[in-house]
């Protein structure tokens, strides 16, 4: 599994959520959603600087992005791609199955 981090996405992470550079962000599966990748399911994110427990992880303008060894069943066997989205004005999950 793999994390990549749109130029857009990771502008709304700086501009909305305030990160800088040495900050980390966690995404982790939260019951009562709705993904193509898990019914029942959704994903969220979390700024959590211990990241000892991470299996996939990118560094995008100094900012990490990474996902722990207890959420990683949700992707299923996908990638994760993470764009922003400007009618919405949040960030979007795209979950994309390796070939």
């Amino acid at each position: 599994m793999k994390i990549q981090i749109s130029d857009k996405a990771l502008q709304w992470f700086k501009d909305e959520v305030g990160l800088e550079p040495g900050k980390k962000v966690r995404f982790y599966s939260q019951i009562y959603g709705t993904s193509p990748v898990q019914e029942g399911y959704a994903l969220a994110f979390t700024i959590d600087n211990d990241s000892r427990n991470a299996v996939v992880e990118t560094v995008s303008d100094g900012i990490t992005f990474f996902v722990e060894d207890a959420d990683l069943w949700f992707f299923n066997g996908h990638d994760l791609f993470v764009d922003y989205n400007e009618k919405s004005d949040e960030v979007e999950y795209d979950y994309i199955k390796p070939e």
